[in-house]
């Protein structure tokens, strides 16, 4: 694709990449085939070809309008695309530059605004989540019913947390919501490792990874966010020992192993960055299929790969073995490459195109009758299970509850 970019950004890193991205698109359409909302939609403007294309125009000068922010907006950044691309267009990548300069051009409404400007100021932050989890909790009778459905009447206990006893170390990603909202998740994931010989440890302040406010279009607050946690983090790194810094939620997984890119501009961080994403792993990376001892017949469950594992990391396979591996009978999942709506704030943003693809996501998961629905993101579980009373669980946790019982006489 021939590209000829404005001023304001040729000469910038962003421009520079940017053109390198778009050049490599050759308009082919076969991303068209995975995109959901173009499945749903039927628009041109709503796939990744459209979208590619009004991003072009922007960064060439031409006008922007609240239109074009639209169709940028309904964009889940699933990243199926760059699965299914045969030129290897780094498409997340360049709908995060497109939508800052679309975003700087147009002017939202005062309640879309609003809107995130309270996600940005709540969400990251894991005290105040907590405490207006609680208070919606009380309130709940009284909310909207797309709001009530977001509210879990019960949080799981964690159960233990066993105490560092082991050689090896890693550390883990606290998080921003997934403490409040299933604080089981870590919690197993340690009893797993620990069961493995790996001590897990979270460092004190290891909040939000910044995905939340970047994917908002508060860039540089997302930066400031990923500075906090590897300020968070280094003083663990520094004492030495640290194998790998776990990721438990597939969507935060995918933003920290995009750290050493995405501050690469920034001198005092862009080496600790990179180090960070050197060391970052999804849980399901640091499992040996061989250590978890073989059984059968345990349950019927369907996994939900999120598009954060399966396209952000390019992580396919890996969690299913695990599983069947654990005794878990997989069910089949029709269309599992699609996207379940979630995608960070966008089932908050867009709720009637997060409902539709949850509702189409969730009858692909129930034709095969399982008994509980697996997934590896907490924004994926959360926004599944205000759909369907089958218990939706992270996977580690189904992993942590079959090695239970095959220790426990």
């Amino acid at each position: 694709m021939q590209t000829g970019l404005a001023d304001f950004i040729r000469d910038t890193p962003e421009g520079a990449e940017a053109d390198a991205i778009l050049r490599k698109c050759v308009h082919c359409g076969f991303c068209t085939a995975t995109c959901p909302t173009y499945q749903i939609l039927g628009d041109d403007l709503d796939s990744p070809r459209g979208r590619i294309y009004l991003i072009k125009r922007a960064l060439e000068g031409a006008e922007v309008t609240a239109r074009t922010r639209l169709h940028l907006d309904r964009c889940l950044t699933c990243r199926a695309c760059e699965t299914t691309c045969p030129s290897g267009v780094r498409y997340g990548r360049l709908v995060d530059i497109g939508r800052r300069v679309v975003e700087e051009r147009t002017l939202r409404t005062a309640w879309d605004r609003l809107q995130r400007a309270a996600l940005s100021f709540l969400l990251p932050r894991t005290g105040l989540f907590a405490a207006a989890l609680s208070l919606g909790r009380l309130l709940r009778p009284f909310l909207p019913r797309a709001l009530k459905a977001k509210i879990p009447l019960e949080t799981r206990a964690s159960g233990p947390w066993p105490a560092p006893r082991h050689g090896r170390k890693m550390l883990v990603l606290g998080g921003c919501v997934q403490p409040a909202l299933a604080p089981g998740i870590n919690a197993a994931a340690a009893r797993v490792l620990d069961r493995l010989g790996v001590s897990l440890l979270e460092a004190p302040g290891a909040g939000c990874c910044g995905g939340i406010r970047f994917h908002l279009n508060r860039q540089e607050p997302g930066r400031d966010d990923m500075r906090a946690l590897i300020d968070a983090w280094w003083p663990t790194l520094e004492a030495g020992g640290i194998e790998a810094i776990v990721i438990t939620a597939s969507g935060c997984g995918v933003t920290v192993k995009e750290y050493g890119h995405l501050l690469a501009q920034d001198p005092e961080y862009r080496e600790k960055a990179a180090r960070i994403s050197a060391l970052a792993r999804d849980l399901c990376e640091v499992i040996p299929v061989d250590a978890i001892p073989q059984r059968t017949g345990v349950a019927s469950v369907a996994f939900q790969s999120p598009c954060t594992l399966q396209h952000g990391q390019q992580l396919r396979g890996r969690v299913e073995t695990l599983l069947v591996r654990a005794g878990y009978q997989l069910t089949s999942v029709r269309d599992a490459h699609l996207c379940c709506g979630s995608a960070g704030t966008y089932s908050l943003l867009q709720p009637a195109m997060a409902g539709e693809l949850r509702a189409r996501k969730l009858a692909a998961l129930h034709e095969g009758l399982p008994l509980a629905i697996a997934t590896a993101n907490i924004g994926c579980l959360s926004h599944l299970q205000a759909g369907t009373d089958t218990p939706v669980r992270h996977w580690i946790e189904l992993l942590d509850d079959a090695l239970e019982r095959k220790m426990t006489p």
